[in-house]
């Protein structure tokens, strides 16, 4: 992809090049405590350098695929933007790429032996603690070159969230978009806001996610549908979800005070929290009731700050759009729809947010029938993945997001989902790779990689989700060698003792990957 000369160039990420990562506010850091592609260019990966600039350079791709969504690192700034992206009045829909070209058999194999010479050191190292779980393989050969209790479950934290990632992506394809409805109630002057499973929805031009569906075009649309009509009540149907709202597995502090994650409902405005800001460290303050606090917001923004508001289904009735001032119950009075599902799944695993992956978890679940709940949706995900000829046996899932510590999934389970994402025999589900944080470049991983140095010859070219709990800290993803090898890798240490040891430890073993060749 040619780049705009006018602009800075790629830092290269090969060689040492690219300058150590440096700590910046962004709103990627993880913050838990604990439809047609074009074909790939073939013997793309015969070149290794040029490879690893695709990792790179990844997030230029992302943005002719779904739209200017700017992430964080250091692109920032490149496109006369500010450091806080303004959200878009309209998203196009995408046509997703793969961001990984199809992985081939060209450049030279790493041989299982040389791997295992190369990573048995590192993985033993201490600071990943006595209980360890790796998965090591070519992805175009398909071959194991690593295995240490890979084919039996384990907390896996957020890498959770590359199986939600891809079960979604194959439900509902990549140009999915959620809706907020509103109709007519019952009696004149009442409304229904239908709340649709869109996690991003903004209140208004402030909101968290870029080009998200705004409350307040919503009200507009309403308004004019009412015509003269006062609006004495607004009724929130949030009824789309089922079961709990929060999981097993979670802490009781989890929604607040730590803000990790809201409670799971059908209508929330910037994934449940009070203010559309996404912190480093900590989590975010969260609405005890997202569902009523939207509605309450879409009352004042109706104009009947007055308005009662309550809970309760919407009445059934013709989706046909209202003639303005003539309205029957159940009569659709306005319509706002989400950015396509790959944007909210690239930002999902961007920011690793866990309210999102619990609404992306639940519509696997819508897509195939089954009860939006926690349990409907692990289910969901689990038959999706044994649908797409992955071992789904080897997870037994509580939640999507990975915020369970009753969550268990083998590293073998997340290197053949990522395998399969980037062979491109379904290039739908390489979508996943926009999201993916990129070492020493994006997300939670745009810190990462910096130290001791010999880390460093993995920034931009390794692509990995991370996670974290309490004494469990996993990395899962996908790299280049440096003989141009696509490797797939998932390494689970779940008796950690110290979260910064055990993160520089992980990295040491993908770093040691791309640097060793080991042919």
């Amino acid at each position: 992809m040619p780049l705009n000369t006018a602009r800075p160039a790629v830092p290269q990420p090969v060689g040492g090049a690219r300058p150590p990562a440096t700590p910046k506010a962004a709103a990627g850091a993880e913050s838990a405590p604990g439809s047609g592609p074009a074909e790939p260019a073939p013997g793309f990966f015969s070149n290794p350098k040029a490879a690893a600039i695709v990792l790179a350079v990844v997030v230029l791709v992302a943005v002719a695929v779904v739209g200017l969504v700017e992430k964080p690192g250091p692109i920032a700034g490149w496109f006369g933007d500010s450091a806080t992206p303004t959200p878009m009045a309209t998203t196009p829909e995408p046509t997703p790429t793969p961001v990984l070209a199809a992985a081939n058999s060209q450049g030279k194999a790493p041989t299982a032996e040389a791997v295992k010479k190369a990573l048995d050191p590192l993985v033993k190292s201490s600071a990943l603690g006595s209980t360890v779980h790796v998965s090591v393989l070519d992805v175009a050969a398909a071959q194991v070159l690593y295995s240490q209790n890979a084919d039996i479950p384990t907390t896996p934290a957020s890498t959770t969230k590359i199986l939600t990632a891809v079960t979604a992506l194959a439900a509902r394809g990549p140009a999915y978009r959620l809706a907020t409805r509103v109709v007519a109630g019952e009696n004149p002057g009442e409304v229904v806001i239908i709340g649709g499973g869109d996690p991003t929805l903004s209140v208004d031009a402030k909101g968290l996610f870029p080009g998200a569906a705004r409350l307040d075009l919503l009200a507009k649309q309403v308004k004019a549908a009412m015509g003269a009509t006062p609006i004495t009540k607004v009724t929130v149907d949030a009824t789309l979800f089922k079961g709990p709202e929060t999981a097993k597995g979670w802490s009781s502090d989890d929604v607040s005070p730590a803000g990790q994650v809201a409670r799971i409902q059908a209508l929330m405005t910037n994934a449940g929290r009070i203010k559309p800001v996404h912190n480093e460290s900590g989590g975010d303050p969260r609405f005890s009731d997202p569902a009523l606090a939207a509605g309450k917001t879409f009352a004042k923004q109706l104009g009947a700050a007055a308005a009662k508001v309550v809970k309760g289904p919407a009445p059934a009735g013709s989706t046909a759009s209202a003639a303005a001032g003539s309205v029957t119950p159940g009569q659709e009075l306005g319509k706002v729809e989400s950015p396509p599902l790959v944007q909210i799944l690239d930002w999902m695993l961007q920011q690793s947010d866990n309210t999102i992956a619990e609404t992306m978890a639940r519509q696997v679940a819508l897509a195939s029938g089954a009860e939006p709940s926690f349990d409907g949706a692990s289910e969901a995900m689990i038959k999706k993945l044994t649908e797409l000829g992955l071992p789904g046996d080897e997870a037994d899932l509580y939640d999507g997001s990975g915020l369970s510590k009753f969550d268990g999934i083998s590293p073998t389970l997340l290197v053949q989902t990522l395998a399969l994402a980037a062979g491109g025999s379904k290039p739908e589900l390489s979508a996943m790779f926009n999201g993916l944080p990129v070492a020493g470049w994006s997300g939670t991983l745009r810190t990462r990689f910096a130290t001791p140095s010999p880390n460093q010859a993995a920034q931009g070219i390794v692509r990995a989700k991370t996670g974290t709990l309490s004494g469990v800290n996993t990395l899962a993803g996908v790299l280049i060698t440096r003989d141009g090898r696509v490797l797939a890798f998932a390494i689970m240490a779940s008796a950690t003792s110290d979260a910064g040891s055990a993160k520089a430890a992980l990295d040491k073993v993908a770093a040691k990957l791309v640097a060793c060749g080991c042919s």
